[in-house]
């Protein structure tokens, strides 16, 4: 394969966003295409220092306006530093998260209008968009489980919000992948990682062919 690819990685808490993202790269690379995998928040010096910002436990935390701007502050650097030029070598991009996680984060559970997020990346990160979004759904008590084992030192200041927040945020990626189902794929993310990534890899033959 050849030509730069963008993949987001999109999901709830506990989805196996991370894990999934993973074992891509691998597949990715065992058949010869130059990956980088990468974060948000985050994936750039600036990117994770903001990271910092908006997950850490002290504090009093911050308003979604703030929030929605810190998240696009970080995107913009990630973007201009990091994805952009990963692309334009040719490289495919696994994104453990990017735009609609802020449009279902801080738009769809926040209460800010999916047209202000949208400005907000228009103008820091001239709207870019993956090539795939891979949505990954997940079974309320599965992810509690799943959670329960991983963050056995405390969520982060947004994992940790209560159970109708989340609730908000399924519904939004549900919502967005309706809307635009050439971009989006729907993965049932309550399998095992092997299970879940056989349904990526399918997913993907929609983007370039086999995989």
């Amino acid at each position: 394969m050849t030509g730069g690819r963008f993949i987001a990685l999109e999901g709830g808490e506990g989805a196996g966003k991370s894990t999934q993202a993973r074992l891509l790269a691998n597949a990715l690379t065992a058949r010869g295409v130059d990956c980088v995998v990468t974060r948000e928040p985050g994936g750039t010096p600036g990117a994770e220092a903001i990271r910092a910002l908006l997950l850490g436990l002290d504090g009093e935390g911050w308003n979604p306006r703030a929030e929605a701007l810190l998240f696009a502050a970080a995107r913009s650097d990630h973007v201009e530093r990091l994805i952009r030029p990963a692309l334009a070598a040719g490289k495919w991009v696994i994104c453990d998260r990017f735009v609609d996680s802020s449009r279902a984060y801080q738009g769809g559970a926040g209460g800010l209008s999916d047209a202000d997020v949208r400005d907000l990346h228009r103008i820091g990160s001239g709207g870019l968009l993956p090539d795939l979004t891979l949505l990954f759904e997940i079974d309320p008590e599965t992810a509690r489980q799943r959670l329960a084992a991983r963050d056995v030192d405390g969520a982060d200041r947004i994992g940790g919000r209560d159970a109708a927040y989340h609730a908000g945020v399924a519904a939004a990626f549900a919502r967005f992948a309706a809307e635009e189902p050439g971009r989006f794929a729907r993965i049932d993310a309550n399998g095992d990682p092997a299970t879940v990534h056989a349904l990526v890899l399918a997913a993907l033959a929609k983007l370039a062919g086999e995989v």
